[in-house]
C-alpha cells in the first residue's frame, strides 16, 4: 500500500486549488468511467466517494430488478466512503483505488454484515473467521467493497441442467446487450455489473472460464490470473489446482490497476508462495503500452479453431481473423498452425476427476473454517442433503448431477487415483497445450476466440486476458441455450479475443491486450438494451465538507 501524506501548507494549497466549480469540474459517464477519470474528480473536489456510493447504488436500483447482477449492497459502504473521504482531506491517499467502489462475487468471503453464500441457502448466515485475503487487500488499497454480485450457484459446480447466472438466493442474472441474454458463468453478476457501471470495477473467480467467458459476453476486459498470483484464502472453492480470482473491468488499464491491488503472496495459500515475486508484484499498469504488440511472436492454434468450427457462429471466426490482422498490423509476428498437439485427445477426454476430488476436499476444508455454520453442513454430502430438502434450492428441477458424480466417484485429492489424472491435465495444458507450443515456437502468447481458449489454460493454471473484439452483426441467427432458453448468440452480443501465456506472464499479456484494445476500441461500439441513467452531477452532489 502506498500512503501519501501532505504537510499543513500543502493541504491548505490543496484545499484552495480543489474547491469545486462548475467550470472546472468534469463528471465522467459512469457507464464508461475509468479510475483516472474518477480520481481526477475526487482530487478536484467535484464529488466525493460518498457521492460515488450514492450514484452507484441508485444505478443498481434502476436496473437490478431486470438484470439481477447484484445480490447485496454493503450497509457499511457509506461509512467506509466517509472515512476514506476524511483520509483524502487529511492528505492520506492509499493508492489509485482510494475511494473507488468495487463489487465482488458472492463466493469471496467478507467479515462484515454481508453474506458469503455462493448463492446457496446452505451457507445463508454462515460467517467466516475473517475477511478473505482478497477482501483484505481491497480494503488496504482504499477500495470500497460496495456489495456482492450474483453468480451461477456454487460457481457453476452443482447442476447438469441449470442456467448460467442462476442462484437460489439471487435468481437469474441477465446480460445487458440483448433481451434475455445468457450472461455466461459463473461470474455472471460481476460481468453484468461492470458492464453497466454499477461499480467502478468487479471481481470474479475462475476455475475454467468463469471470469473470461462472462467477461466476453458482457464486452469487458477480464483477467484470469495465473493460479497462485491471487490468494484463494476464504473463497468458496472448486479446485485448488485451478481456482483463481481476477478483475472484470471496462478497460485494460483498469484491469491492471485492480490486479495490482489483489496480487501477492499470502501465507494462508501456499500456491501464492510459488510466485516469483517475493516482496513486490510487477507494476502492471506500466505495461499498458501502445507499442505492446511490436516484436511479439503470437501463435494461432489453428487445430483448435478447426475442431470447434460451427458454421452457425461464422461471425465469431471472422471477427477473430480480423483481430489477427490487427495484431499483425501492430507489429506482431503471427505464427500460424501453432497447434496444441494434445488438443484432440483433450476434447475427447474431459474427465472431471480433478475437479471432483478437489471440490470434495476443498469444500470440507472451507466449511471447517467457518466461524458460524447455522445449517450444520460440513461436507459435500451434507450440502447435497440440505439442497435436496430445501424447497428454494429448486431441486430436482435444477439437479445436483455434478455433485452426484463426484460423490459416486468417491475420491478426494489425496486418493491414489487422483495423481495420474492430474498429471494428464498437466500434459493437456502443458506440453500438449499452451505451454508446449509457446516454448517450442518461442512465442510470447497464443490467441483464440475467448470461449475456445480458456479450457486448455484452465487445466494447467495459466493466465488468460479477454479483450472485446466486436459483436455479432445484424443477420446473425439467434441461438438460445436449452433448457432455460436464454439467448446465447444474437446480433449485438459481444465477442472477445483471448490472450494466453505461460505462468506469471501477465505483464506481457497486458502489453499485448492494451495495444489491441487501443487500436480497436471495440467496446465503444456496443449497444445495450438497458442502461441506468443516474450520473454524477454538480447539482445533485454538494460537497459540504470541502
Amino acid at each position: 500500500m502506498t500512503i501519501l501524506k501532505l504537510n499543513a501548507v500543502a493541504l491548505a494549497i490543496f484545499a484552495l486549488c480543489t474547491t469545486p466549480t462548475a467550470a472546472k469540474c468534469s463528471y465522467p459517464d459512469l457507464l464508461t468511467a475509468t479510475a483516472t477519470e474518477l480520481q481526477d474528480g475526487l482530487v478536484a473536489g467535484c464529488f466525493t466517494s460518498m457521492d460515488l456510493v450514492d450514484a452507484y447504488v441508485k444505478r443498481n436500483e434502476e436496473v437490478n430488478f431486470t438484470v439481477r447482477a447484484v445480490v447485496e449492497i454493503n450497509p457499511d459502504a457509506w461509512k467506509i466512503a466517509r472515512d476514506l473521504d476524511d483520509e483524502r482531506k487529511r492528505g492520506i491517499l492509499r493508492g489509485p483505488l482510494h475511494g473507488l467502489p468495487i463489487l465482488i462475487k458472492n463466493n469471496i468471503a467478507t467479515d462484515d454484515k454481508m453474506q458469503t453464500n455462493a448463492g446457496s441457502y446452505a451457507l445463508m448466515d454462515a460467517k467466516p473467521v475473517s475477511d478473505s485475503a482478497i477482501a483484505a487487500k481491497l480494503r488496504k488499497s482504499g477500495a470500497i467493497i460496495l456489495g456482492k454480485t450474483n453468480l451461477s450457484q456454487w460457481a457453476n459446480y452443482r447442476s447438469g441442467n441449470s442456467s448460467n447466472g442462476w442462484s437460489a438466493w439471487g435468481g437469474q442474472v441477465i446480460a445487458a446487450h440483448v433481451p434475455n441474454q445468457d450472461p455466461s458463468g459463473s461470474s455472471s453478476g460481476s460481468g453484468v455489473a461492470a458492464d453497466l457501471g454499477l461499480a467502478y470495477a468487479c471481481l470474479g473467480t475462475e476455475t475454467s472460464g468463469s471470469i473470461t467467458s462472462p467477461g466476453e459476453k458482457s464486452g469487458l476486459v477480464s483477467i484470469k490470473p495465473t493460479v497462485g498470483l491471487t490468494s484463494r484464502y476464504l473463497v468458496v472453492p472448486i479446485s485448488e489446482h485451478q481456482d483463481t480470482i481476477g478483475p472484470m473491468t471496462r478497460t485494460v488499464e483498469d484491469a491492471a490497476l485492480v490486479l495490482q491491488a489483489i496480487a501477492g503472496q499470502d501465507g494462508h495459500d501456499n500456491y501464492t508462495l510459488a510466485a516469483p515475486y517475493k516482496h513486490r508484484t510487477p507494476d502492471y499498469v506500466k505495461h499498458c503500452k501502445m507499442n505492446g504488440l511490436k516484436g511479439k511472436r503470437i501463435g494461432i492454434p489453428r487445430n483448435v479453431l478447426d475442431l470447434n468450427y460451427d458454421s452457425s457462429r461464422a461471425p465469431y471466426y471472422a471477427a477473430f481473423e480480423a483481430a489477427v490482422n490487427v495484431l499483425r498490423d501492430a507489429g506482431a509476428t503471427i505464427v500460424d498452425n501453432a497447434n496444441f498437439t494434445a488438443y484432440e485427445d483433450f476434447i475427447h477426454d474431459r474427465s472431471e476427476t480433478v475437479l471432483q476430488a478437489d471440490f470434495i476436499s476443498g469444500l470440507a476444508d472451507y466449511l471447517s473454517n467457518l466461524k458460524t455454520n447455522p445449517h450444520h453442513v460440513h461436507n459435500l454430502e451434507e450440502v447435497q442433503t440440505f439442497t435436496h430438502r430445501y424447497a428454494l434450492e429448486e431441486w430436482p428441477t435444477r439437479d445436483t448431477a455434478t455433485w452426484d458424480q463426484a460423490l459416486q466417484a468417491g475420491i478426494n485429492n489425496t486418493s491414489p487415483e487422483f495423481w495420474p489424472r492430474y498429471l494428464k491435465n498437466l500434459y493437456y495444458g502443458g506440453e500438449g497445450g499452451v505451454f508446449g507450443v509457446i516454448n517450442r515456437d518461442h512465442l510470447d502468447a497464443v490467441v483464440l476466440p475467448t470461449d475456445l481458449g480458456y479450457p486448455v489454460s484452465g487445466v494447467v493454471g495459466g493466465p488468460v486476458i479477454t479483450v472485446p473484439m466486436g459483436a455479432y452483426p445484424a443477420g446473425t441467427p439467434v441461438q438460445v441455450s436449452p433448457p432455460w432458453n436464454l439467448t446465447s448468440v444474437a446480433p449485438g452480443v459481444p465477442m472477445g479475443l483471448g490472450f494466453m501465456g505461460l505462468k506469471w506472464s501477465e505483464p506481457a499479456l497486458i502489453e499485448m491486450a492494451y495495444a489491441f484494445e487501443q487500436r480497436t476500441q471495440a467496446r465503444k461500439t456496443f449497444d445495450h438494451y438497458i442502461v441506468p441513467k443516474t450520473q454524477l452531477k454538480m447539482a445533485e452532489f454538494v460537497n459540504k465538507d470541502w
